[in-house]
């Protein structure tokens, strides 16, 4: 979806709404974490679906604390390192290890990290097409009105623009983390809130 149109954010109460349905539906965890990549580390439909188990283990072999997303995997040169949320973390490491125990004998562990994190039933791999018909299947099942693959990107990039000054940050490392080549896009993709609009004339 362009600019011109942007996809709707979603709320908090909204994504535990969006993540109780995936949790009770045919292949929840793998759709939970379709979710959450969406919305908790802001990748694109290409990205999510492009994301390789290589890029989010650790040299021991587990899940860590950041997806290292190459170039080949974004959007141009969009390849970037992306901190892991807790929420994401959890379910990625409970897909791994549903990944590995579902090898044959004759592979390992190292075979399973060049996989794709994101399998459909009838194929090892999918598309960013796939991904974005996922969400717009899920938001029109709940009723969700003018979101689409692009919203958890949207929702990421505005919750976080609103609290990364808390922690010493500035839209730049917003920029950095969802790979825009400029801040300016980044921007662009930020819901504005009138309430904190006032808030915060009501400091100066």
């Amino acid at each position: 979806m362009g600019l011109g149109k942007q996809a709707k954010t979603l709320t908090r109460k909204q994504i535990e709404m969006v993540s109780q349905y995936l949790r009770n539906r045919r292949s929840g965890l793998r759709n939970q974490t379709v979710f959450l990549l969406s919305v908790k580390s802001g990748l694109r439909a290409k990205e999510i679906a492009e994301l390789k188990w290589s890029m989010v283990l650790n040299s021991d072999g587990e899940v860590g604390d950041t997806i290292h997303l190459t170039d080949n995997a974004s959007k141009g040169k969009g390849g970037r390192i992306v901190p892991l949320n807790s929420d994401v973390k959890a379910v990625l490491s409970v897909l791994y290890d549903e990944a590995v125990a579902t090898m044959s004998a004759f592979d390992c562990e190292e075979h399973v990290s060049d996989t794709k994190v994101i399998k459909t039933e009838r194929a090892d791999s999918t598309t960013a097409q796939v991904i974005v018909n996922m969400f717009q299947g899920w938001y029109r099942d709940l009723g969700l009105v003018g979101c689409s693959s692009h919203t958890g990107r949207r929702t990421f990039i505005t919750e976080t623009a609103k609290k990364v000054s808390t922690v010493g940050g500035s839209l730049r490392d917003i920029q950095v983390m969802v790979g825009h080549s400029s801040l300016n896009t980044t921007q662009r993709y930020i819901d504005y809130d009138t309430d904190a609009q006032r808030k915060v004339v009501s400091l100066l």
